[in-house]
């Protein structure tokens, strides 16, 4: 029987979320077959399995924080002439949507082996995951009252959680993109020399029916290409900023399981009608809990349109190495003299934060004329 656990997903993400089982006990699977989805670093990831045969045991439920090395399958291999043949070459090793090894790990259970013919539990030892102990420590839970859903009762991350919800009623685990956004902001706060400026776009030559933000894309594209300077990544250890000319704007979405920010790659090159498609396509996806990890990457400046929801101005959060990010408030209307005589117009409050380190006010202040002077315009 093959034990199967959760392989490095690379780029350093010690934790992933169950989303979804593909499979149940008694079960027969393929090579390769994917066998359950993870979230990770807000980007689900299809795990697929590394052996053929019948699953005997399944470990974890959807919901549940699992780390690198967590025991996720036990399966009756199934041995073919053809894998015997094949073996000097392909070792038991697993591929994350086929291209990411599977490393094995020592899985060290308080001198309890899983897997092991012998296995002996003594009734006056606690068998708990070292990761498990380290979280109850935290958490303030008591081992000794937590029943171990692993294999023979072994404590596991996941029932200290559990556990933890039972002991405190109300409080919430983080999990996912939440969880995500924690040493986010996090890092942001401790690293980012912070500015934020605001200014009004006058919305008079709109369309009533006007994308807001197809409009605000585009004139991010614009003022990118006159201030180069926000358009730009910034790495305070080397001292040197990444000043780009490809616009890739990350637009931020809020969703139930928290906030995402894919990214618009080359916006410069979609039209009004090509960035709604995106943004409809890409917001279903985030629903869905269906998007990739490159969604997700090498955005050169971000946007946040908190106003569809409220809100006027704000401060919006920098996302390293980003070095600014601009938010869109809700439209008001407002009183303005016209030849002595009061007109109401519509107004586009705008909040851009910026990474002062990198820009200089006055990049900052030209930004934010060349946005509002964008937005301004007529409709083509």
């Amino acid at each position: 029987m093959k034990s199967f656990t959760l392989p490095d997903l690379g780029e350093g993400l010690a934790e992933s979320e169950i989303i979804e089982w593909h499979v149940d006990a008694g079960d027969t699977v393929e090579l390769d077959q994917v066998v359950l989805t993870v979230e990770t670093a807000k980007a689900t990831v299809e795990v697929p399995s590394p052996y053929r045969g019948t699953i005997i045991r399944r470990f974890g439920n959807a919901g549940d924080v699992i780390s690198i090395g967590s025991l996720l399958l036990e399966i009756e291999e199934k041995v073919t002439t053809d894998h015997v043949q094949n073996n000097t070459s392909r070792t038991d090793t697993a591929t994350v949507v086929g291209t990411v090894s599977h490393h094995d790990h020592d899985v060290n259970i308080d001198e309890y082996w899983v897997g092991h013919s012998q296995q002996v539990k003594p009734t006056d030892t606690l068998t708990a995951m070292p990761s498990a102990r380290l979280l109850a420590q935290k958490l303030g839970v008591d081992l000794n009252n937590v029943s171990g859903s692993g294999p023979s009762g072994v404590i596991l991350d996941t029932d200290v959680y559990n556990a933890c919800d039972k002991l405190l009623p109300g409080t919430e685990v983080l999990k996912g993109a939440r969880r995500t956004m924690v040493s986010t902001m996090a890092e942001s706060h401790l690293n980012v020399a912070a500015v934020t400026i605001t200014e009004e776009a006058m919305l008079e030559r709109w369309n009533p029916d006007e994308d807001i933000t197809s409009r605000l894309v585009l004139a991010i594209v614009e003022a990118c290409h006159q201030v180069p300077a926000l358009n730009a990544w910034f790495d305070a250890e080397t001292m040197t900023r990444c000043v780009h000319s490809t616009v890739n704007i990350g637009l931020a979405v809020d969703s139930r399981h928290g906030l995402y920010v894919p990214v618009l790659r080359h916006a410069d090159e979609y039209s009004t009608r090509g960035i709604r498609q995106w943004v409809d396509k890409t917001v279903a996806g985030i629903k869905e809990r269906k998007i990739g990890r490159e969604q997700l990457q090498h955005a050169t400046i971000t946007l946040t349109n908190f106003g569809a929801i409220a809100g006027i101005f704000a401060t919006p959060v920098v996302t390293p190495p980003q070095v600014a990010i601009v938010g869109a408030g809700r439209i008001i209307e407002k009183l303005m003299l016209r030849d002595n005589k009061a007109v109401p117009v519509k107004i586009l409050p705008l909040s851009m934060t910026f990474d002062h380190r990198a820009c200089t006010g006055g990049e900052a202040a030209r930004f934010m004329k060349a946005l509002v002077n964008q937005l301004q315009q007529a409709s083509n």
